[in-house]
């Protein structure tokens, strides 16, 4: 677990200091707002979808560094794929963040998105990692909005 933990600060370090995906699209085809009032982490997140792939993905707003690290992890993790596929990563990251401390988890195939696997010992951080992908589903499914309360 300490290699994981290691992999851990040094991949939130990382992209909290220089996240990917950061700014705004010009024509988005979908948007969203997130909140976590929480922490105060806010974040909104514009989506460019061709047909049903993800073909462009920005994000703008504060938050901590776990909460800015998931947004551009997030974003450059569906930044191309098909939307089966996003939502299929959206369950595999959400199963990965809620479940129990004592259980494993399958980190197979999630690349550095495995890191987010120690927040579930956090509970109160739980809600900064998943807030860009509530964010990202509020958007597809055109709700606009999505709030971690």
């Amino acid at each position: 677990m300490s290699d994981l933990r290691e992999l851990y600060q040094e991949v939130i370090l990382e992209h909290s200091k220089r996240p990917r995906c950061f700014g705004s699209l010009e024509q988005p085809t979908c948007s969203a707002d997130g909140r976590n009032p929480l922490c105060g982490d806010h974040l909104t997140l514009g989506v460019q979808v061709e047909g049903d792939v993800i073909r462009d993905i920005a994000f703008k707003g504060a938050g901590c560094a776990i909460s800015t690290a998931s947004a551009s992890l997030m974003a450059t993790a569906v930044k191309g794929k098909p939307r089966p596929e996003v939502e299929a990563l959206f369950q595999r990251v959400h199963a990965m963040l809620t479940s129990p401390v004592d259980q494993p988890v399958d980190t197979e195939g999630l690349g550095k998105l495995k890191v987010f696997a120690g927040v579930r010992e956090f509970p109160a951080r739980v809600k900064c990692a998943s807030l860009a992908w509530h964010t990202l589903k509020a958007a597809l499914d055109g709700t606009g909005a999505a709030s971690t309360e």
